[in-house]
């Protein structure tokens, strides 16, 4: 089994990533039913929160039934980051998670996200700061560096582990490569297989088949794997892995009932948690990723990224659960 503090997870569990305008409660909890063994909230801004901004205040937001669950937070001042380890205990998380990772050029200029992997001995003053103020464990996710000649994450991992941080996620990727070309597991597992490290380390990256979870465990000794773009549209991902892992065996492509049965699902959660107006328009981003590949779908996609209520868009998914029944499209 694998702990993170006094979390007790599964063998190999599997993480959700968080992503901006993905991972919200009503997808988290579809991954979570679906076998994601750890949720992490989208990335939130200190600065936002310091503020009280509504929409950082809102990602405070969660279900009970997605526990474990991590809220993640981005910065680079260390009294406004310590300010909002009071406000993140308040609302009863299991951990507390620093990005260290976010590429995205508007979060990095102002040293936050992956910024601060230029500057790592500010990176660990405001980690130890963190986990000195939080009474929950403080885990981080980050990259392998700034670039190819600052590939140093061994090294950051071994200064992380010893000013408190109860786990380690990591990006095989740089800033600099941002999401482009393969990700590279090979420094991931260096810090696995390092024996000054105890703290469980999880693995990301390109894993988007039950077959490539099974190789980063096997091949780098990872204690679990995060998931994120390879999620988007296809929840039921955590379940297949587990399923391999298990078995040996792969469970058949979730057909189109199924796809249409899962949609509906998220769009009905999406309601519940952010009215009719808005649970439906925020939902339209993701119908491309439930539906993609299906031949002769673009018209009923425009019509789901167009209509505004639940009942009509209950008969297009519901015709589109019918393709199949009829022979007209396969997967």
């Amino acid at each position: 089994m694998t702990k993170i503090a006094n979390i007790q997870l599964p063998d190999f569990p599997l993480l959700l990533a968080p992503m901006e305008d993905v991972s919200d409660p009503p997808f988290r909890v579809l991954c979570k039913r679906l076998g994601a063994d750890v949720m992490y909230t989208e990335f939130i801004s200190t600065e936002g929160l310091i503020r009280n901004a509504e929409k950082s205040l809102k990602k405070l937001e969660f279900y009970e039934e997605e526990r474990p669950l991590g809220i993640q937070i981005f910065g680079a001042d260390i009294e406004v980051m310590e300010g909002c380890v009071d406000m993140i205990m308040e609302v009863g998380p299991d951990l507390i998670d620093i990005n260290f990772g976010c590429p995205v050029k508007k979060v990095v200029c102002k040293d936050g996200g992956a910024g601060i992997l230029r500057d790592i001995p500010r990176m660990i003053r405001l980690t130890d700061s963190i986990v000195k103020r939080s009474k929950l464990p403080v885990t981080v996710k980050t990259r392998l560096g700034w670039d190819d000649n600052s590939k140093n994450i061994v090294e950051v991992a071994e200064r992380l582990q010893d000013v408190g941080i109860a786990a380690l996620s990591i990006h095989g990727r740089t800033r600099s490569q941002m999401y482009k070309g393969a990700a590279d597991w090979t420094l991931i597992g260096a810090v696995k297989n390092n024996s000054r490290i105890t703290i469980p380390i999880f693995g990301n990256g390109d894993v988007d088949t039950p077959q490539k979870a099974l190789e980063m465990k096997n091949r780098y000794g990872v204690d679990g794997v995060m998931i994120g773009r390879a999620a988007i549209g296809q929840p039921w991902i955590f379940r297949e892995i587990k399923h391999f892992l298990a078995t040996g065996a792969e469970l058949p492509p979730a057909t189109i009932e199924e796809r249409v049965q899962y949609c509906r699902e998220h769009l009905i959660q999406s309601i519940a948690w952010k009215g009719p107006v808005l649970g439906v328009l925020e939902m339209r981003r993701h119908y491309t990723n439930y539906f993609k590949a299906i031949p002769n779908i673009r018209n009923y996609r425009n019509q789901l990224v167009t209509l505004n209520t639940l009942e009509e868009l209950d008969g297009v998914l519901k015709e589109i659960g019918e393709m199949e029944m009829e022979g007209e499209s396969a997967i």
